[in-house]
């Protein structure tokens, strides 16, 4: 049976500086050049280090009609004359040659405009912004997973951000990983299992212990971290964030997850949770964390002489807290 016929798209703005993600797209650009043409081959090259002349050299249809893809990294560093000089191709790109302008979307000027440029010379634009926000990692891992061709939940997604930390290369590898290993379906369980070790020490388990009066098993988990460097001011964040959402969730009232989920802007499966960790808590002693959790906050970014005693004294100032009934 004979390969299907693509056509791949001319010219193609990467746009956003997510490195993994740029190089997929560039990667992804490259094999349905090779769907086209078996024969495509892919050249490289840094805008900053190329001249017009250059530009036009690489872009020149080749003699033997010959498959390429040309991929221009740094656009954002372009000066007035290659921005120009690549404006002017956008409008009228050579057949066989697959055009691949790699772009943060900042820089001066000539730079900068060269995005709407392209985009008015109707480049196929591959999104690739970074990724800051626990959301939108989470987001990557379920993809990830999914991609693998895998199925997982809301817990184990954090589970393995929690596991392996925020880098984009090494959660693509374990989710793809973990899809391999058990069969397809992804759970915290499972995630626990593979990346024990690791899990058990973030400053996430930390606080899920010490939110729960948990005091010997925080302390514990605390001990570890600390002996592996995970910084202080993760486990500090990490508290923070455990009281703040039994707060909010407690203040809410005991209403329906799902309602609850929509009104405070979480998942459904945090709001229970947290919905179970409330149950141990007083309002008083939720005031009381909270202070706890400012002070250890200033605590592990220099007010305080030892940052690990700092946590350990906030962890038994939460269980005090969770004790409090009046």
């Amino acid at each position: 049976m004979s390969a299907p016929s693509v056509t791949p798209p001319p010219l193609q703005l990467v746009l956003g500086e997510e490195e993994l993600l740029v190089e997929r797209a560039v990667r992804a650009a490259f094999d349905t050049a090779r769907l086209a043409d078996p024969a495509a081959e892919l050249t490289r090259a840094r805008v900053a280090d190329l001249t017009p002349p250059e530009l036009a050299e690489l872009v020149s249809p080749s003699l033997f009609a010959d498959g390429r893809v040309i991929v221009l990294d740094g656009a954002h560093e372009a000066g007035q004359e290659i921005a120009a000089a690549i404006g002017s191709y956008a409008r009228q790109p050579a057949e066989g040659i697959v055009l691949v302008v790699v772009h943060n979307g900042a820089g001066r000027k000539p730079a900068k405009d060269l995005v709407g440029v392209l985009k008015s010379a109707g480049a196929t634009v591959v999104e690739c912004a970074k990724i800051t926000k626990p959301a939108d990692r989470e987001a990557f891992v379920r993809n990830e997973i999914r991609r693998a061709g895998g199925k997982s939940d809301g817990e184990a997604v954090v589970a393995l951000i929690d596991a392996v930390g925020s880098d984009l290369r090494e959660l693509a590898s374990a989710a793809a990983q973990l899809v391999a290993d058990t069969g397809g379906t992804v759970t915290e369980e499972a995630v626990r299992r593979y990346h024990r070790g690791r899990a058990d020490v973030t400053g996430f388990a930390v606080a899920e212990k010490a939110i729960t009066g948990d005091v010997a098993g925080a302390l514990e988990s605390l001990r570890w971290a600390m002996q592996l460097g995970v910084p202080h001011v993760l486990v500090a964040d990490a508290l923070a964030d455990a009281v703040r959402t039994v707060a909010k969730v407690a203040g809410a009232g005991r209403a329906d997850p799902y309602r609850l989920s929509s009104e405070l802007g979480m998942p459904t499966w945090k709001v229970r949770k947290a919905l179970a960790q409330s149950r141990g808590w007083h309002p008083v002693g939720l005031i009381e964390a909270m202070q706890v959790v400012a002070d250890v906050n200033a605590d592990v970014k220099g007010v305080a002489a030892d940052p690990d005693y700092a946590l350990e004294r906030a962890v038994l100032r939460l269980a005090k807290a969770h004790r409090l009934h009046e």
